[in-house]
C-alpha cells in the first residue's frame, strides 16, 4: 500500500513522466550518492577521536601517553637526510618545562633525540611531526626518541630506537 508521499520509479512511471533512461539513472545516482553521504555522517568519528582532547577542559583519569614512531622515509636516505615521523597520543608536545607544567591537563611534553649512542643528546618541543637530520654519514645509523614530560623526565616505555642505513655520499649542502 502506498502513501500519498511515495513515489515508486518503474519503466512505466519513467515513460510516463518523460523519464529518458538517461534521467533514470543519473537520478537513481544521486539518490544513492546522497544515501551513501548520510550513513557516513551518521558514523563519523567525533573532533576528540582524531585530534584528541581539548586543551580547555581537565581530563580526569588520563591514559598514559604513547608514542608512536615510523622507519625513515627512504627518498633521501642516500643523500644523508633523515626524516622520522611521529605521533603521539594522550600528551601534546610544546615548549613548556619545569614543575608546574607537570599537573597542565593534558598533559605537555617534548622529545630527548639521541644520536648513534653519542653523549649528547637535543630537546624538541616544536611539535612538527617529524624529526629532521640532515648529513648523517654513509653506514649503519640509530637514532634514540624518548618521550619525556615537562620536567625531562621519561614516560615509561615510550622510548623508541630507529635503525637505518645511510647508503650514499650523506653529502648534503643547504
Amino acid at each position: 500500500m502506498k502513501t500519498k508521499n511515495q513515489f515508486a520509479l518503474t519503466p512505466t512511471v519513467a515513460a510516463g513522466r518523460n523519464l529518458t533512461p538517461r534521467t533514470v539513472v543519473t537520478l537513481l545516482a544521486v539518490v544513492g550518492a546522497a544515501g551513501t553521504l548520510l550513513a557516513g555522517i551518521a558514523f563519523a568519528q567525533s573532533t576528540r577521536e582524531i585530534r584528541d582532547a581539548t586543551p580547555y577542559a581537565e581530563i580526569e583519569n588520563e591514559p598514559p601517553p604513547k608514542l608512536i614512531v615510523d622507519p625513515p622515509l627512504t627518498n633521501l636516505l642516500a643523500q644523508g637526510i633523515v626524516w622520522i615521523q611521529w605521533k603521539v597520543e594522550n600528551v601534546r608536545i610544546l615548549p613548556v618545562f619545569g614543575k608546574g607544567a607537570l599537573n597542565v591537563s593534558p598533559r605537555v611534553g617534548h622529545f630527548h633525540i639521541h644520536v648513534d649512542d653519542l653523549p649528547w643528546l637535543w630537546a624538541d618541543a616544536s611539535g612538527i611531526n617529524t624529526i629532521d637530520l640532515a648529513g648523517m654519514p654513509p653506514g649503519p645509523h640509530k637514532i634514540k626518541i624518548d618521550l619525556v614530560d615537562a620536567n625531562h623526565k621519561d614516560f615509561p616505555g615510550q622510548s623508541k630506537t630507529v635503525s637505518f642505513t645511510v647508503t650514499g655520499t650523506g653529502s648534503h649542502k643547504h
